[in-house]
């Protein structure tokens, strides 16, 4: 999408990410860290006698799943619907990664079909909140909601006008772009998850410092959720996620259309409307001062190498079509590092290639990052918040 069509769209996607949303779903995020943080730790004392690692992808991957199902439809999705879903989504990933025949039982069918359904169950969920949202007697309780209150407000003034809708309004619309969500949030943070914590092993001394820091301003001992506030004061944890996303980004290549006659080279002009496909890989060791070393520190107030070399910091994109949800992930995988070193003592089951690169379809260690997993403290928020609230949120 481009021109002003995209700008419209984005512009009604953007109340989303305000202030005030990001608070909202850092809460959710954080009450569905800390359930499924708490289940790989029983998963990993169940092997301690065997001394046996467990593989944290899938694991990981599922979190992200139930995060991303909570914070964008929340109490929209009952249990059974987030069962199908899961299904769905398992379906759509398989094919993904398949050649695209489109003939009855191949994996590439399946995941057309399943795409229908997933984005069917999100325009469903639309249909409930822009109800709830009409009453305008509940504040937002998660993404659609934000964007519902929005779209009902734009429709109100658009039926002053004599115009009964708005643009980008409709149900299935919303639930497509609710999926395009969805995917960008669930395999994309994935991969950095898996990526934090092997880097974080091979790194003690990053590990100490995040530990430190994150000791400085909040405790699992305090009965109490990370605040925005205090989300935003961990300077060097930010770095360490930033530098997690250029070290290994996600996506390693990302289509676009060149909407402009481009000189690559001197002796090469890419036409215009040419399907590109840059390297958000290869981008993010060129420039930057040591390129190869995982470095925080470039992160820095005083380096500011994501500014100096901004160019080649592209796993968020660039331009018009950056990603509108980057702070929203960020976030994500700063309180992911923040809890996962403070509440588990954790080390990598280290073997030759362990940490080589696949593609599953974003890129994640090859032994899917094996750990073994101890619990880091002896009365924490895992007790008290995980006993008390977490079924208010989750077990809808």
């Amino acid at each position: 999408m481009m021109g002003q069509e995209h700008k419209n769209l984005r512009r009604r996607i953007a109340p989303n990410f305000t202030p005030k949303a990001l608070s909202t779903y850092t809460e959710l995020q954080q009450i569905i860290i800390l359930k499924h943080l708490k289940s790989w730790v029983e998963k990993a004392q169940a092997r301690t006698q065997a001394r046996e690692s467990i593989p944290i992808r899938v694991l990981a991957r599922d979190m992200n799943l139930e995060t991303s199902q909570t914070v964008f439809v929340g109490p929209y999705l009952g249990l059974k619907a987030r069962e199908r879903f899961e299904h769905d989504y398992f379906l759509f990933n398989v094919g993904l990664m398949k050649l695209p025949f489109d003939f009855p039982g191949t994996a590439f069918r399946n995941a057309r079909l399943a795409v229908d359904r997933l984005a069917g169950t999100l325009a469903n969920c639309t249909a409930m909140s822009k109800a709830k949202m009409e009453k305008g007697e509940e504040e937002p309780s998660c993404l659609i909601d934000f964007w519902m209150q929005d779209i009902i407000r734009e429709i109100e003034e658009s039926k002053l006008n004599g115009v009964t809708t708005a643009p980008f309004s409709t149900n299935a619309e919303i639930g497509g772009y609710l999926f395009d969500f969805l995917f960008a949030a669930q395999d994309a943070s994935t991969s950095s998850l898996l990526w934090a914590v092997a880097l974080l092993d091979s790194h003690p001394e990053v590990l100490a410092k995040v530990r430190e820091e994150v000791a400085g301003i909040w405790s699992p001992e305090s009965d109490k959720l990370i605040t925005a506030e205090q989300l935003r004061e961990m300077k060097y944890t930010q770095a360490v996620a930033r530098e997690v996303i250029r070290y290994r980004p996600p996506a390693t290549l990302v289509p676009h259309i060149a909407a402009e006659n481009f000189p690559l080279t001197e002796n090469y002009t890419i036409p215009k409307g040419t399907i590109v496909f840059p390297s958000a890989f290869e981008s993010s060791f060129q420039g930057f001062t040591e390129p190869d070393r995982f470095d925080p520190d470039r992160f820095s107030e005083e380096r500011q190498e994501d500014q100096i070399f901004k160019r080649n910091f592209l796993a968020f994109g660039a331009g018009p079509h950056q990603c509108v949800g980057q702070r929203y992930a960020l976030n994500h995988l700063v309180l992911f590092i923040a809890m996962f070193t403070s509440l588990i003592d954790f080390k990598r089951d280290r073997m030759d290639g362990c940490d080589e690169i696949v593609y599953v379809p974003t890129i994640c260690p090859k032994d899917d990052c094996r750990v073994f997993l101890s619990k880091r403290c002896t009365r924490c928020v895992f007790e008290w918040w995980m006993d008390d609230w977490i079924w208010v949120f989750i077990d809808i």
